[in-house]
């Protein structure tokens, strides 16, 4: 497969949005601000995060992300030492895209919620407690996965490169009660969200594996529960593959409506090498049939399984060519779309601390046809994609299609 330009896969893709197309290759790519473009961030109004930037000055505040003319988010960040990126610089006095100096596209930065300057009755800010997409609340009530207890986890993960700064278990766990606060505070903006998102590390501990990660998702989930007055809220779990039982329990226990296991590659002998602990603790057969045994739990249209598209092409195990990768990946892909689950692609960035910081990710038109391909089978099989879509997620350019 030959690298083509942006420009390039615009005239051949013409079906494929071409938000999504930029999107995608920003994500690639990663971005950097100009000076400019930081003079136009103001903490007041805008979601920030105080990162050292090597422009001059430390710890300027960095757009959190940035917004598309068509509404969609480019999940995409500043990483050092990227050859290539995207620059964002001013443009009449807004934030606009460049791709070698010549502009791209209009951009936005994200507006920080009402409930970012709150706090919970325990004294902590409501912006630690739980983060905002623009129409999304996270929360990730257990920032540690212990698939990497034993150097286990997922290679392309970064999650262990920060372990080392918690001293105590506990500094890695939210308490329910600032997270009910945050929630109930949050919702009070009318129109600001449309989904709550909760995730966090795999913890393998329990009578049966996981036990204590799904105790502790239900325990959130009820403290979540309580500011609304319908059984069930507009909410996603992403988390472990987990049994029939530990299924029923988040389903009857708690308002989840939608649950999704990321089995990250789409190959058991790739998944086998680089997500070591999910082979060690589950197996990619048994984590397959987890998801499907899940639409019979939450129904069609409520599974999802996300992708580290490219991941799959990782050296020196990974797929020789990006045509046989793509073709693997898509048949894989329509064997669970047959079956009611759905797959969602996120963009491979070598993210410093990870095991593959070095690699090299595929071409832009790679993307785009895994976008298009995953947007088809969709279609194929009738699967409704609203859990996930650019409103409630905007971190998957192939499920951007499906507006």
């Amino acid at each position: 497969m030959s690298e083509r330009t942006r420009k390039e896969l615009l005239l051949q893709y013409p079906g494929v949005s071409p938000f999504a197309i930029l999107k995608a290759d920003m994500q690639r790519r990663a971005i950097t601000y100009t000076p400019a473009a930081l003079a136009l961030v103001d903490p007041a109004i805008h979601q920030v995060e105080y990162v050292g930037y090597n422009i001059d000055k430390k710890d300027l505040a960095i757009p959190c992300s940035l917004l598309l003319r068509d509404g969609s988010t480019v999940m995409a960040a500043p990483f050092p030492g990227k050859a290539n990126p995207y620059v964002i610089d001013a443009l009449d006095g807004k934030p606009a895209i460049f791709d070698g100096g010549e502009y791209v596209e209009a951009a936005e930065y994200w507006y920080k919620p009402a409930y970012y300057s709150k706090t919970t009755s325990s004294g902590k800010p409501m912006w630690q407690v739980i983060s905002a997409r623009p129409q999304r609340l996270d929360v990730n009530p257990y920032n540690f996965c212990h698939f990497w207890d034993n150097g286990k986890g997922c290679k392309f993960c970064a999650i262990a490169a920060n372990y080392h700064k918690h001293k105590h278990e506990k500094e890695l766990a939210l308490d329910p009660r600032d997270i009910a606060e945050t929630v109930a505070e949050a919702i009070k903006q009318p129109g600001r969200f449309a989904n709550i998102l909760l995730t966090g590390g795999s913890i393998t501990r329990g009578e049966t594996p996981f036990d204590a990660e799904v105790e502790n998702y239900i325990t959130i989930l009820k403290a979540i529960g309580e500011a609304f007055a319908a059984p069930r809220f507009p909410s996603q779990l992403i988390a472990t593959a987990f049994n029939e039982a530990q299924l029923e329990r988040l389903r009857n226990e708690t308002g989840l409506m939608s649950y999704t296991a990321d089995l990250e590659v789409l190959n058991e002998e790739k998944f086998n090498w680089i997500c070591p602990g999910k082979a060690e603790w589950i197996g990619y057969k048994e984590w397959k049939r987890r998801l499907v045994a899940a639409v019979g739990v939450f129904g069609r249209g409520y599974v999802n399984s996300g992708i580290v598209g490219g991941v799959e092409l990782a050296q020196p195990h990974g797929f020789a060519s990006e045509a046989e990768a793509l073709d693997v990946t898509l048949t894989e892909a329509e064997s669970l779309a047959e079956q009611g689950v759905s797959v969602v692609n996120c963009v491979w960035n070598t993210l410093p601390g990870s095991v593959f910081h070095n690699q090299t990710v595929p071409s832009l038109e790679y993307y785009v046809r895994l976008a298009k391909g995953l947007q088809d089978l969709r279609v194929k099989y009738n699967l409704n994609i609203d859990m996930d879509n650019y409103r409630r997620c905007g971190n998957h350019p192939d499920s951007d299609l499906a507006r």
